[in-house]
């Protein structure tokens, strides 16, 4: 009985086999192709971390000078209802004052250090004219044509609401993002306003290899539009992970080899989704982000960025 399974079993495993990896190479035989009104290849980290005090007006000014196509950034809200762009809700780090956001009125919030260090390039500081925190209308006023990555942290409704009324109101919807790595706040997000591209959560990136390693991908819909994810040859060299399971390199390593596939980001790319690997402060990480199949990069060096695509056009996406 074994015998007779098998032999109805195993070609029937090498059948599906064959017929996925047929469609993740040509995945718009089944799936109509996303349309997103952006396309995207160098984004600005915090608006250019590296050059400018990050996410200050200054920085995000620059970052466009120098060619950015997309704007990344964080949100938070003051105790006066004001949404400001700071990548934590603690004021420690960049600031020196150990307060949260929601706890003082937007004219209340203190400056950012004269000199800060970047988070993704250990050792590395960066300085600027700029030191206030700044407003996220002013980001959308001033720049009305890039898009934006907006990153949620905390499942504050009120925030949610907020955002999502300020890029109804500068006509933003089609060139803004929600972004979050907890799967409960994007659900909320999207509930607030589904017209908004969204990029994956952890949760829904862990199901997106299951499904890549099962075969299953190629069969299966998919709602984002952005696959935004760490480059892990970044970890332990210019950017030290806080978790430290992260510090493990074994762990690093198996990172490597189950999530950089090629195969994987080019099987997004074909059905229209916009793969953004991060945070890609060298040349060397940029070269390697592009090999691997994405379709973006996400720096804290926008000129460097800039720089490199010039000299290496073959490297970037068509």
């Amino acid at each position: 009985k074994m015998s007779s399974s098998l032999f109805f079993l195993l070609p029937a495993l090498g059948g599906y086999a064959l017929v996925s990896r047929y469609l993740l190479k040509n995945p718009l035989l089944l799936h109509k192709k996303k349309r997103v009104a952006f396309y995207c290849t160098r984004i600005s980290h915090r608006g250019g971390s590296g050059e400018r005090i990050e996410s200050t007006m200054e920085a995000f000014t620059h970052a466009v000078e120098c060619g950015s196509e997309m704007l990344e950034l964080d949100c938070h809200m003051t105790l006066d209802g004001h949404v400001v762009v700071s990548h934590d809700e603690n004021l420690l780090r960049q600031t020196g004052h150990d307060v949260n956001i929601s706890s003082l009125k937007l004219q209340d919030l203190p400056l950012y250090k004269d000199r800060l260090e970047v988070t993704f390039y250990a050792g590395h500081y960066s300085s600027g004219r700029d030191r206030k925190i700044a407003l996220l209308e002013d980001v959308f006023r001033k720049f009305p044509h890039i898009p934006v990555s907006i990153e949620i942290k905390e499942n504050n409704m009120q925030l949610i609401e907020q955002v999502s009324n300020l890029v109804k109101r500068y006509s933003r919807e089609g060139i803004t993002v929600w972004a979050s790595v907890d799967s409960s706040i994007m659900k909320n997000c999207r509930g607030t306003n589904s017209c908004m591209p969204y990029s994956f959560t952890m949760g829904r990136g862990l199901l997106l290899l299951l499904l890549f390693y099962t075969g299953l991908l190629p069969f299966v819909p998919l709602g984002e539009s952005l696959l935004q994810f760490y480059l892990p040859h970044i970890f332990n060299r210019t950017y030290i992970p806080d978790e430290h399971w992260l510090r493990s390199r074994l762990a690093v390593f198996l990172l490597k080899k189950i999530a950089m596939r090629k195969s994987l980001f080019e099987h997004l790319a074909a059905r229209g989704l916009q793969v953004h690997l991060f945070v890609c402060n060298k040349e060397e990480d940029i070269k390697l982000a592009f090999d691997l199949g994405a379709t973006g990069v996400m720096s804290d060096y926008p000129s460097l960025l800039t720089s490199y695509l010039c000299r290496n056009e073959t490297d970037a996406p068509e």
